[in-house]
């Protein structure tokens, strides 16, 4: 096959999955043929024969576009296409309801703090974090999950996965084992790969990670990572029972739990699940929290509450391992949470999820498909039986952002399960839309 028709095919493919979507400009000519090395009018035949095809327009001096009406070669993913760059896709997960937070808010908020800005906030901030924000975060601490604990103790990072290197930065070494929940969150495992550790999978039941399994299978376990709250990504909350096992072994064995409290703000029955951290009496829990769920992702600001003795060093990694998020966005997290629109914000998403997840849930039970009851969280898991990676993959094809149950699980075997969000369906007939197309895809 000639070089230019291998471009032209992988450009459609990148249209077709969404990676390029309706309306995108792409690189000139010159540009794309020295990022692949090239003849110039090799990429000019391959953007040629699109154009004639009708996956791309030129504009003139403007550039090649992608043409606004293309669908994807199967003549679906419309939706996925139209959307602008950026807007999330059918049931995509890891967002929060983006229509729903008060933009022109945070904007005078931001604005108000930059006005304030004197020369001094143009020096290198604290690698620890800012201090007004670090401070914020342990008055919201103190009174929405009763844990007691000084701005010292807390650590701002650019992001969850930033937060989980300062951990093993600070406290692991190669060899190092870990218990991670299986099926977990997936995409931290690189981060104890990459530091040489041992992954040790724990089956999750309907109480939470088994915790006597861990202590039966890997008691030497240096570390624990789980999600107590609201298991990710089963939505189950750890027993009481269980968090006394945890902490027990913990303190017997030196270990460090590390509680990642993802979305526990989302409960829609009763008040959120206390935290493991509010009861260490060993002091063996570190907490990480993140604004990507509560706020928005693009903030990337996440942070760890350390126990008191290890405060120094931490302190010490934080020189190797400073805080990159920008000064500007901490004080404006700090601003939005002293002054109370942190707390109006989660209020009314409580709300909002609780009704996007009835529209969804309905739409999916009308189109027979059986969802999982779950308290709370911005996800939901919809039973399959046998293995679901070929649902998944037809419901990708047109532009649905569902993911497979089967590719969180380390070694462990269950049911099959479709994983989707709710978050960013704005109207029921937007939820009977999506579920009715995903019913379409797989039948």
């Amino acid at each position: 096959m000639p070089r230019y028709q291998q471009i032209a095919r992988q450009l459609k493919q990148a249209i077709s999955d969404g990676e390029l979507v309706a309306g995108s400009r792409l690189p000139s000519s010159r540009t794309m043929a020295l990022e692949l090395g090239v003849a110039r009018a090799t990429v000019e035949n391959a953007y040629g024969e699109l154009v004639a095809q009708g996956w791309l327009e030129r504009r003139g001096q403007a550039g090649t576009f992608v043409s606004p009406s293309v669908t994807s070669g199967a003549n679906n993913v419309a939706n996925a296409l139209s959307q602008p760059q950026g807007a999330p896709r059918p049931f995509q997960m890891g967002l929060p309801a983006l229509d729903a937070f008060p933009r022109g808010l945070w904007a005078r908020v931001m604005g108000r703090r930059l006005r304030l800005q004197t020369r001094y906030d143009l020096v290198m901030p604290e690698a620890n974090g800012e201090s007004t924000l670090r401070q914020a975060i342990a008055d919201y601490l103190r009174f929405s999950r009763s844990i007691d604990c000084q701005p010292e103790q807390i650590f701002i990072t650019a992001g969850f996965q930033a937060a989980m290197r300062l951990v093993v930065h600070t406290l692991a070494k190669p060899g190092d084992g870990i218990w991670l929940e299986d099926p977990g969150y997936r995409y931290v495992r690189p981060v104890f790969d990459e530091a040489g550790m041992a992954l040790h999978p724990v089956p999750v039941d309907g109480e939470g990670m088994q915790i006597e399994y861990g202590i039966e299978h890997f008691p030497d376990a240096r570390f624990a990572l789980l999600t107590p709250a609201h298991q990710s990504p089963l939505g189950v909350a750890l027993s009481l029972t269980r968090r006394h096992q945890l902490l027990d072994w913990a303190a017997a064995n030196q270990s460090w739990v590390i509680e990642d409290d993802y979305d526990s703000e989302f409960r829609y029955h009763g008040k959120p699940l206390p935290p493991i951290k509010s009861l260490d009496g060993p002091q063996r829990v570190i907490y990480a929290g993140t604004f990507s769920k509560s706020l928005f992702p693009a903030l990337r600001v996440a942070w760890l509450v350390v126990p008191q003795q290890l405060v120094e060093a931490f302190s010490r990694h934080t020189h190797f391992l400073p805080c990159t998020a920008p000064l500007l966005i901490q004080q404006t997290i700090a601003d939005f949470l002293r002054e109370g629109h942190f707390w109006r914000h989660l209020k009314k998403m409580r709300l909002c999820y609780s009704e996007r997840r009835v529209w969804l849930e309905q739409a999916l039970r009308e189109q027979g498909f059986d969802v999982v009851p779950q308290a709370g969280g911005i996800q939901l898991v919809m039973r399959v039986r046998g293995d679901e990676r070929e649902w998944v993959a037809k419901a990708r094809e047109v532009g649905l952002a569902v993911q497979a149950l089967s590719d969180w699980r380390m070694v462990s075997k269950g049911e099959g399960g479709i994983l989707m969000s709710f978050t960013n369906l704005t109207s029921p007939s937007l939820a009977r839309q999506a579920a009715k197309q995903l019913r379409e895809a797989i039948s």
